[in-house]
Parts: C-alpha cells; structure tokens; sequence
C-alpha cells in the first residue's frame, strides 16, 4: 500500500506500507481529500517525540469508506465522512473525568500521523467509526468539510477557551489558517472589538471579512504598545495564540487585562525549555490572568455541530483553500508548500480520484 512516511527527523517520502487490519468498532477508509497542516511541518522538521518508523503522517482527511467492523452501527462501505484531526479513544477510563485530549496518555486525542498510522495513504484505519467519524450533511463541500475537521476546530478552540462575552475585545495573535478561525470564532461568540495580528495580505484580507475590526503588524513597532495604545493602556478581556514564537506568549501576558484578562494558547511551540512568564505583567503572579492551554476539540459530536453552522450558512472555511493539486502523490507538494509559506497560500488541498 502507497503511504507517505516520515523516515526519519527532516526525511520524508513514499513507502509500500501494510494495509490496516479492521477492528470490531473500527473502519477501514480511503482519503478523497486531504490537506497537511503546520503540525505535520512540525512533525517532520521540528523535532518533538520520537515517532515510530516510516510513520504514515497526515490527519486532514474526507474520506470514503471501504470496510466497517461487525459492531459498526452508524456508518456503511461508501459513505463519505469528515475524519476529525482529533480522535480520543472514547472508551479510556480518563473520559470519565472529562479528559478526552489527554485520557490516558499526554496527547492521546491525538493519535492520527502521530501514534498510529495518519492519512497520507491509500488506506487507513479508524478503531471507532461511531464515535469518530462525523457525517457530512447535503450540500458541504469537500472543502468545506476538509477545513472542520482541523482547521475551524482549533481555531475555534481557541476562542472557547478564550471565555469571550458579548462586547469584548479580543487580540488573535498569528492570521494564519488557525488564527482567521479563531477571529470567526471570536466574532461568533460576541465579541465587538477584534484585533488581528498578522503582515501576509492574503490573510490580511479574509480575517477582515472573517471579523477583524483591525489589523496589527510587528513592522509598525511593538505589538504590545500598539494593543496597550488602541486600549487606553487596560489591554484585551482575551487573548488567542495561534501562531509565532516563544516571545507571542509572553506578550499575550503583557496585553490581557489586569483582574479579568484569559490568555487561551492553541499554538505550537518546538524544542525543549520553557517560556518566559512575565513577571510585571503578571503582577508578580497575582494578576489575575487566566491562561488556558489547549489542544483542539474534536470527535464525531464536535465535528457535526462545525458541519451544521457551514450548513445553515453561518461560517465560510473553503475561503481558506487558496490552492488545490490532485492525486495522492501531490501531498509531499503540499506538505512542501506549508513549509515554505509561499505569501499566496493559507491552506493546499489534494483531492484524490481513485476511478
């Protein structure tokens, strides 16, 4: 079976890998559309955990199924789903306590190209279709559906966690793909000011249709001062981080309010070490900033309820696919792609026709 496969740290490639083996609960899919995502640039490049050898990497997917298990209810050969990017093992005991991300390991929620085979193959295996896979109502697109299962998640994550109430003011740090969901999040969820932080015009443009009432840049001085100017020196009710360095997460303490300010963090930050907590804007730790660090929302439940506001209309995150390639071998072109951030590009599907 055709795979793309981490080899080894900064290697990538193609490999003949073994086919899945279904599972009672489980269902064997082939992918029809995919995308890679800084995650998987992360994966590949940024070092982290060891991986297991020639991992099959990738967890954007829409995908066909092929096979479902013997305990399979919901879910036939030939339904199209959404794969969520996220997929706990929704039978661990630490669901119990409400810990499906981490239930019963660091970043169990996790799994796909990270702990079990991803979806850059010609086959792959989910162990729970039931309370995994999310059905696609009538009229979403393969784009549509594509940017839920990852990219309006965790943007969306972001700003849940970012405890918005109506008329707040919100900073979005980082424009990318993340952070343009994280500002129609923001949007939904009530806030009245929304702050972008971000230069690409692209993305620029979409997080002002998204809702962004401004745009900030890190050309035009200090992103801080610039926040603390346009706030009258109080700073944001919220924060979201969905993008830059280490030195964005000291800002976001810089700039939340004093007494009420929540900082919520869906970035990614590589290597080892430790981030830099401010300590006068922490007012020497009681300042009473919340900080929330979160990895996405996911399962079948999440994913539908994404799919029914694309449905009725509310949220547009095809607007994300800048560029589309076609054919499974196209993926080591997109994952390339996200590495090197062309200032065209938000997000690359490949769509795949197996006829």
């Amino acid at each position: 079976m055709k795979a793309f496969v981490l080899i080894e740290p900064g290697k990538v490639g193609w490999y003949d890998a073994p086919e899945p083996t279904l599972t009672p609960y489980g269902a064997i899919l082939r992918p029809i559309a995919v995308t890679p995502c800084s995650s998987d640039v992360h994966t590949v490049y940024g070092g982290g955990s060891r991986k297991a050898p020639n991992l099959i990497l990738g967890h954007e997917c829409v995908a066909e199924v092929l096979e479902v298990g013997e305990l399979v209810v919901d879910f036939k050969p030939g339904d199209v789903v959404a794969v969520p990017a996220i997929t706990p093992d929704w039978r661990a005991a630490g669901i119990q306590e409400g810990n499906y991300k981490h239930a019963s390991a660091p970043f169990s929620g996790h799994q796909l190209g990270r702990s079990m085979p991803g979806v850059f193959a010609e086959k792959f295996l989910i162990p729970d279709a039931d309370t995994t896979l999310a059905k696609i109502p009538e009229g979403v697109s393969l784009e549509q559906a594509l940017m839920c299962v990852d990219v309006v998640t965790t943007g969306f994550t972001g700003a849940e966690f970012a405890d918005i109430k109506i008329g707040d003011t919100v900073v979005v740090m980082g424009i990318g793909p993340i952070g343009l969901m994280a500002v129609e999040g923001a949007r939904h969820l009530g806030a009245a000011r929304i702050i972008a932080v971000g230069s690409r015009p692209v993305c620029v443009e979409l997080a002002k249709e998204f809702g962004a009432t401004e745009v900030l840049s890190y050309r035009d001085g200090d992103i801080v001062d610039q926040v603390l100017e346009r706030t009258n020196g109080l700073g944001a009710d919220g924060v979201i981080l969905c993008g830059g360095g280490d030195e964005v997460f000291t800002q976001a303490v810089d700039m939340a309010r004093y007494g009420i300010g929540t900082i919520s963090n869906v970035n990614y930050y590589g290597g080892t070490g430790s981030l830099a907590f401010p300590k006068f804007s922490g007012g020497r730790g009681m300042a009473g900033k919340t900080i929330h660090t979160e990895l996405a929302k996911g399962g079948r439940n999440r994913i539908e309820r994404l799919l029914k506001m694309i449905q009725y209309g509310r949220i547009n995150p095809e607007k994300l696919v800048t560029h589309k390639l076609y054919g499974l071998s196209e993926v080591e072109t997109a994952l390339q792609m996200m590495k090197d951030k062309p200032r065209d590009l938000i997000k690359a599907m490949v769509q795949i026709d197996w006829k």
